[in-house]
């Protein structure tokens, strides 16, 4: 999101704890509606059963999520019904079919809001993190562990069981910078961890994958770096944040053809995480282009940055101390432009296609310490949860995870969690344990911290760690 640089983290799994018949029945979605079918990955695109999805959405938040210790701060937009109810009503009239939520309450339930939402046909696109459980790219292998990972898997059960959990972001921004670019092996070891966690576990393949911060010099890096390797340890997806398209403007001044042309030839579906620049009056104008032929063969849509305002200036509506809600003149614009935008048939998708080549080194992209497709193994403490699940989550109170717990002691080769680093027969254990998706084609040594010493926010406003 605009101003936060944290990430999320997941635990590996291992391929041998496939879930019985008897236990992917007990975890059945709790929320079905015919209005939010199943969405699933085929080529470089979003399909609900046979018909293109469109990410049509907006960054959804009201009070902001960041916090200081026990997340004193954070707030989680969908546990509170009522709260939920009013802000679906706004929703609706807007157009949305997505809402983006950055931070939630593990501990808490969810099943009313979530089937108020789709009920309203409306899915949810779901960060993992919470303020005091992310990884802190100052310090990753520190707070890449396992008491970390437990947080991240009570998030994927609790949301799992909903058809309308649309996918979940394994980090965000991460990355901001060119000398903090070798913390991908951790984002990437991330969103491999939740993949084969979510198989371990038996659930439906809900889509895992980054959201990457709106950074020209190593964004396309990234991309082809959550998109290289075996189909293990790659994303379902990429996204990115965008605030390059400032009104008015128009398809090639504002760069976005070039940004088609560039990831022309990418595998996975592509979308935009944040979008709506406030540099002049926002009319929304790249609604229209984002949708339309000439974007739709390579995007898959993407969410506004925001729905409320928070400080910022990017708020679609107001929301005062009595929860009324005011709507802004940018609410009135983008609700004209989503009216607009119907894009036909299955926009032009590629169904087939193949794996990214890892980004060499370079000025701007400096992965060093695991070369290629290795990546940090999953901490020995995590495993445990892949067969007997990770419990009840922390919520928001919790004492927090950073350097709370054990630590990855090695390095996975491809497509594995598990370390090769003392030659373990289990190295390979995992493989082919990723999550159901439909492909388009298908170093040694002690982990230590990115280079640049950074804060570190989460969501919303940033603080320091």
């Amino acid at each position: 999101m605009k101003g936060s640089i944290a990430i999320t983290a997941a635990a590996a799994a291992l391929a041998g704890a496939v879930a019985t018949p008897s236990s992917l029945q007990k975890r059945a979605s709790s929320v079905s509606s015919s209005k939010t079918p199943v969405v699933s990955v085929k080529g470089n695109a979003f399909f609900a059963g046979d018909e293109r999805f469109y990410i049509k959405g907006i960054d959804y938040q009201p009070g902001g999520s960041s916090g200081g210790a026990g997340g004193s701060g954070a707030a989680d937009p969908i546990a509170d019904s009522k709260v939920c109810q009013a802000n679906i009503e706004q929703f609706k009239k807007l157009g949305v079919n997505t809402v983006r939520v950055y931070t939630v309450d593990n501990s808490q339930d969810h099943d009313e809001c979530m089937q108020m939402l789709a009920d309203a046909g409306i899915y949810l696109a779901l960060d993992v993190n919470s303020p005091d459980y992310s990884i802190n790219r100052n310090e990753p292998a520190e707070s890449y562990n396992d008491v970390y990972l437990q947080s991240v898997f009570a998030t994927i059960d609790a949301f799992a069981k909903y058809d309308n959990t649309l996918l979940f972001f394994s980090g965000n921004e991460v990355i901001n910078a060119d000398n903090n670019t070798n913390c991908a092996p951790y984002v990437k070891a991330v969103t491999r961890d939740m993949k084969q966690y979510i198989s371990s576990r038996g659930y439906r393949a809900v889509p895992v994958g980054y959201s990457a911060a709106d950074v020209e010099s190593n964004r396309f890096e990234m991309a082809q770096y959550m998109n290289c390797g075996p189909d293990e340890i790659r994303s379902d997806f990429f996204a990115f944040n965008d605030y390059s398209w400032c009104d008015p403007s128009d398809y090639k001044t504002s760069g976005w053809s070039q940004k088609v042309e560039q990831y022309g030839d990418y595998s996975l579906p592509l979308f935009l995480s944040e979008y709506g620049c406030i540099t002049n009056d926002r009319t929304f104008e790249e609604v229209e282009s984002l949708y339309g032929s000439q974007m739709t063969p390579v995007y898959s849509g993407g969410l506004v940055y925001e729905y409320s305002e928070e400080g910022s200036g990017y708020g679609l509506v107001k929301i005062s101390a009595d929860d009324s809600i005011t709507t802004t003149p940018d609410f009135s614009a983008l609700q004209k432009q989503f009216a607009k935008a119907k894009p036909s048939g299955d926009g032009g998708y590629k169904s087939d296609g193949s794996a990214s080549t890892c980004p060499k080194m370079s000025t701007t992209w400096e992965v060093k310490d695991f070369t290629g497709e290795e990546l940090p193994a999953m901490p020995d403490g995590a495993k445990k949860y892949m067969d007997k699940g990770a419990g009840k989550g922390p919520g928001l109170s919790g004492p927090g995870s950073q350097n709370a717990g054990g630590t990855s002691t090695g390095t996975a080769g491809p497509g594995s969690a598990s370390s090769t680093s003392s030659g373990s027969p289990e190295a390979s254990e995992s493989e082919g344990a990723g999550v159901s998706i439909v492909r388009p084609g298908s170093s040694d040594g002690p982990l230590f911290a990115c280079a640049a010493a950074v804060f570190v926010s989460t969501l919303f406003g940033a603080y320091i760690l």
